[in-house]
């Protein structure tokens, strides 16, 4: 198990808002330089049942613009923690529903397009859907509702027919009924390289109004206070259940999709239990799903599919090993030694 995860750590890696919590506004840079995180920063399951409203949950504020709670061990975008809690108690899985998740920045969009066209044959219009919508409204992501312009496709707690979703929560937060030893529900994971997951995050903030220093990301980043919490938490619970599970939990990694698009490809249908009769159909899902012509579908050129997010900022490079461009090699070895850290207190 460490061997495994060290791998995989350290090389492959609408409408209503929440109240904005400014009162208890701790800023990041505050916190690493008072060593007062752990303090600052206790989780829900410390505190008692009936405190688990969302506006008892221990807060922060990072660049005194963006407002994130702690709940459960992670912190989250304080707009969705209502919706977070809302699917984790109150959605009922299917056995033939399948589960998206994934870390931010690490290829959602092109997990959810790729899933939805190997559920969905060419003769079932899946390539229409791509070219008429997002990927986010076709396969919304369940916390993250509130922020839609758009009306979804369906009802995400409507169980009367299979669902395809998606989630940032982590493992340990999902709905009981998906995780039940009893459900047959798939979950798909994807994961990256923690060094350009958080280059793609920065620069996805800095396209959507938020010029933060490289250096604020870093430290959000690397200490865990920002949105969906620790990057490394959330990737070693979705891969050690999926050690665990195999047939529940299959674990895809953003390089292996780049490097093997036919193998990887054709190993989620089989997964999903659409198995891909031919070659030639898996060429036309990879070119379907290609960053080239996703980004370049007029959907995604303009637009918000989310209030704060413009649907272009979905799509930059989606290149393995752009953080060389940018982490100077002081913070890659940090991010390097975190990796290493978290498969050691794993193991």
């Amino acid at each position: 198990m460490k061997l495994l995860l060290s791998t995989l750590l350290y090389s492959a890696y609408p409408y209503t808002y929440v109240s904005i919590y400014r009162h208890t506004c701790i800023t990041l840079a505050k916190l690493v330089m008072s060593n007062s995180i752990e303090k600052a920063c206790l989780g829900a399951e410390e505190l008692p049942k009936a405190c688990l409203d969302a506006e008892e949950l221990p807060k922060a504020c990072l660049w005194e613009t963006m407002h994130v709670i702690r709940w459960g061990g992670f912190w989250f975008p304080a707009e969705v923690v209502k919706p977070a809690m809302t699917f984790r108690s109150s959605f009922t899985a299917r056995n033939d529903d399948v589960s998206l998740a994934s870390s931010m920045k690490t290829g959602t969009t092109w997990l959810k397009s790729l899933a939805l066209s190997c559920i969905l044959s060419p003769d079932d219009g899946a390539d229409d859907l791509l070219a008429a919508d997002s990927p986010h409204i076709l396969v919304p992501s369940v916390e993250a509702v509130v922020f839609n312009r758009k009306r979804l496709k369906f009802d995400i707690y409507d169980a009367s027919a299979p669902r395809l979703i998606h989630t940032h929560i982590p493992y340990s937060l999902l709905p009981d009924s998906i995780k039940s030893s009893s459900s047959s529900t798939k979950i798909v994971y994807i994961a990256r390289n923690p060094k350009d997951t958080l280059i793609s995050w920065w620069h996805f903030l800095k396209s959507n109004s938020r010029s933060i220093p490289l250096e604020k990301a870093f430290d959000a980043f690397s200490s865990g206070v920002c949105n969906y919490g620790s990057f490394f938490d959330h990737v070693a619970e979705y891969w050690i259940e999926s050690r665990k599970r195999p047939e529940k939990i299959l674990f895809l990694k953003n390089e292996e999709l780049k490097s093997n698009p036919k193998a990887q490809i054709s190993k989620m249908a089989e997964f999903l239990g659409k198995p891909i009769g031919s070659e030639d159909e898996v060429e036309k899902i990879i070119w379907r799903c290609s960053l080239e012509r996703m980004k370049n579908l007029e959907v995604n050129k303009s637009g918000r599919t989310f209030v704060p997010v413009s649907n272009d900022s979905f799509f930059r490079k989606g290149e393995v090993g752009d953080w060389k461009n940018y982490l100077t090699p002081e913070m890659a070895e940090r991010i390097d030694q975190l990796s290493r850290d978290r498969h050691e207190a794993i193991d």
